[in-house]
């Protein structure tokens, strides 16, 4: 070593001090900050992935409690109903009987439930929209688990006013 001068000494000190930092830079600095980031990105992930799941289990519960509560209104049906004899009486409490075209009753069954649909295609011909109104809201807020599936509603020209509906009204029964 005493070949070098003072000078030369401090410059090769100087140079292996900034090769071993640069491979203390390269081999530990980058690789924690490249680690660092990618957990990050990764906890980003998962933090979307519990909402997400957080999301699903809200709206599984929402349709468990529609479930029990259609459950519950299903068992509430008294001993004997049927759809077909339920909406003729609410059209003849609605003043709608004699509007009545026709009524055809059939029901369904699932495979992959216990329960029959039981469905009545309906045709009420020259009613007013307000009629109509009262009469759906009759049925729909009875506590028996009625819902109409589909309605086609046609404006007649025998009257101002008028209309003629047909509805396709749907139950569950067990």
């Amino acid at each position: 070593m005493n070949r070098f001068s003072k000078r030369e000494k401090v410059m090769l000190y100087l140079a292996a001090v900034v090769i071993c930092l640069f491979i203390i830079v390269r081999l530990v600095v980058f690789p924690v900050f490249d680690k660092r980031a990618h957990l990050e990105r990764v906890l980003d992930a998962k933090t979307a992935t519990l909402a997400d799941i957080r999301t699903l289990a809200a709206e599984y519960a929402a349709l468990e409690n529609r479930s029990a509560a259609a459950l519950q209104r299903i068992s509430r049906k008294e001993a004997g109903f049927t759809l077909f004899s339920f909406l003729d009486r609410m059209a003849g409490e609605t003043n709608l009987k004699d509007r009545i075209a026709y009524m055809k009753p059939s029901t369904q069954t699932r495979k992959d439930s216990p329960y029959k649909i039981s469905l009545v295609e309906m045709k009420l011909q020259t009613i007013t929209l307000e009629q109509l109104v009262v009469y759906l809201h009759r049925i729909e807020n009875d506590a028996s688990a009625i819902q109409v599936r589909r309605i086609s509603i046609i404006k007649t020209g025998k009257g101002k006013g008028q209309i003629d509906a047909v509805m396709e009204i749907e139950s569950y029964a067990t």
